[in-house]
């Protein structure tokens, strides 16, 4: 997932019953602000306030130094943006610390801050306005060691932050400046003590041993916590479009809409045909009228012109009485006919006339009614093509053309695949009774990694599944039909460009967790021998993880052990 997929839902897993809490697979727990300021309170009572603010400002360096070394290495998409300053200012307020209202980030070469940033209701300035009032100095000490943490790791190189405005002290925001250490001049200063001396290096080694043993113990799957998502969509009547294709595409339907005119949607099976055409009919002025649909391809000829065009009575044995058709049915409204390159030779005559001249004769009449009818129709094959050969009408094509709409594939539009698999989710909750309030990110990395042939309707039947299979509220990756849990999360394009020897690392790390950590069966799939394997393993680290990962599943099957 790149920073836009980003979602609080895919990082934050909760047991509803309680027990555990994590975010980005790092356990957490639940406090609120008095507690966390009687702790504070107690701290600077007994070791003074002085130290008590240096100990929260480099927990906070560690954090925020931690947070960015998981986003590194269990979403490189994400992190591959980083450096672009929005996925921090994201990181803060998913974490609750406040509003972001700007944040820039330059390059640092300059006189100006590497990093400046603009907050409203940071907690520890609310926290401090509750329980003491107004403050004579800036308060907020676990904000500036968690930017100081996260944009050093970021960096590689240690970033100091200072605060210089806070609404502690009663000003209008909180005003966050970082800068390299080196750049900062004697503004730094009074600063130093607090930072005590912590920088990019000694946090990494000090962690080292936390994110190895992290990696080499199994992880506990924890159930995400519930957001109480509402069933909405962005579009009325429309499932939520993020992509820039599919809101060109409603906004085109929506000029459409207004005016009677024939209607072509085409686009892959599977895409939502039938949706766009109950958008465009739910939007025009007929929406009071019917919208009736046929699909041209589930009836022979005969069957079909008797749905289509109605009878009289005796037009043919059987027939006792008379029957309107379809298209007097949908009189004043709209005719949606799907599969239309179906269409017999035949009927596509009767059809022609049909839009020609506004009038439908039934089944053995000699009479013919006038109608008021939209058509729209709609076809996953070329149209043109099978005018081409001869099986369609050129003349009935023009006319049902007069607008085309083509609904892109799912593959071609990965923008809407997460917003698509919430709105289903929380859909086939309320239908099913169930209470699945999210994905795993690894589940959402599946997801879009997919190439989904059969487009929505896949994409419907897999959230569907996953809704009725699931054994908790969070959507694990064995929840998913085995097509899609058998994909690879490949690397993508989005954001910066990386460089080729990062993209096959994670290529080679996924293909090794994929096939359960057997480097015998992932050289042979790499088509490279078990000794390059290990060696590039090596240079990534990666080995000794994989050696105490190995040792730790044996020693969990051994009784006594």
């Amino acid at each position: 997932m790149n920073t836009s997929e980003l979602d609080l839902r895919e990082l934050l897993s909760f047991k509803p019953r309680g027990g555990a809490i994590s975010f980005l697979g790092q356990r957490m727990y639940l406090t609120d602000l008095f507690s966390h300021g009687l702790q504070q309170m107690e701290l600077c009572r007994t070791l003074g306030p002085e130290i008590t603010q240096s100990i929260i400002v480099r927990a906070g360096f560690s954090k925020g130094w931690l947070v960015a070394e998981r986003i590194k290495r269990q979403m490189p998409d994400a992190w591959a943006e980083a450096r672009k300053g929005k996925l921090g200012p994201l990181l803060c307020s998913m974490y609750g610390f406040g509003e972001v209202l700007s944040s820039q980030r330059r390059d640092g070469i300059q006189a100006t801050p590497l990093v400046e940033t603009y907050f409203i209701s940071l907690y520890e300035a609310e926290q401090h306005l509750r329980m003491h009032g107004l403050s004579n100095v800036p308060v907020c000490w676990e904000q500036i060691g968690f930017a100081s943490g996260y944009v050093s790791n970021l960096e590689g190189r240690t970033v100091y932050f200072i605060e210089d405005e806070c609404q502690a002290k009663g000003d209008s925001y909180c005003h966050l400046r970082g800068n390299y250490l080196e750049k900062w001049g004697a503004e730094i200063t009074p600063y130093l003590p607090v930072y005590s001396g912590i920088c990019n290096e000694t946090v990494a080694a000090q962690l080292a041993d936390v994110l190895r043993s992290d990696e080499a113990l199994p992880r506990n799957m924890q159930d995400k916590i519930n957001l109480s998502l509402k069933l909405t969509s962005i579009e009325d009547g429309y499932p939520v479009s993020n992509s820039y294709a599919m809101r060109s595409l409603l906004e085109m339907a929506i000029n459409v809409a207004k005016v009677p005119t024939s209607v072509l949607i085409t686009g892959e099976s599977g895409v939502g045909k039938e949706k766009l055409v109950q958008y465009i009919h739910k939007n025009s002025p007929r929406s009071d009228k019917p919208l009736v649909a046929i699909n041209c391809g589930a009836l022979n000829e005969t069957l079909l012109e008797n749905e289509l065009f109605g009878h009289v009575r005796g037009a043919f044995t059987g027939a006792d009485c008379s029957k309107s058709g379809l298209i007097e049915a949908a009189d004043g409204g709209t005719l949606f006919l799907d599969e239309v390159a179906e269409l017999s030779p035949a009927t596509q005559v009767k059809l022609l006339r049909v839009l020609q001249e506004k009038e439908v004769r039934r089944l053995g009449d000699t009479e013919t009614n006038h109608v008021d009818v939209r058509i729209i129709s709609a076809t996953n094959k070329s149209l043109e093509a099978a005018v081409e050969a001869g099986e369609f009408r050129q003349d009935l094509y023009y006319r049902l053309k007069v607008i085309e709409l083509n609904i892109p594939p799912l593959r071609e539009r990965t923008e809407d695949i997460l917003p698509l698999s919430r709105y289903f989710l929380m859909k086939f909750n309320q239908e099913l009774g169930k209470n699945h309030t999210g994905f795993h990110y690894k589940t959402a990395d599946l997801l879009l990694s997919h190439n989904w042939p059969g487009n929505v309707r896949e994409l419907v039947n897999a959230i569907e599944r996953a809704v009725v299979l699931s054994a908790g509220p969070q959507i694990m990756p064995e929840d998913l039909p085995h097509e899609i849990r058998d994909t690879l999360c490949l690397p993508s394009v989005a954001g910066d460009i990386r460089a080729l020897h990062e993209v096959e690392k994670d290529y080679i790390l996924a293909v090794l967790e994929k096939l359960d950590n057997n480097k015998t069966q992932a050289a042979e799939k790499l088509g490279m021998s078990l000794a390059t394997l290990y060696r590039k393993l090596k240079e990534y680290g990666a080995l000794q993880i994989a050696i105490c990962s190995w040792l730790y599943s044996i020693a969990a099957i051994l009784p006594g052990v």
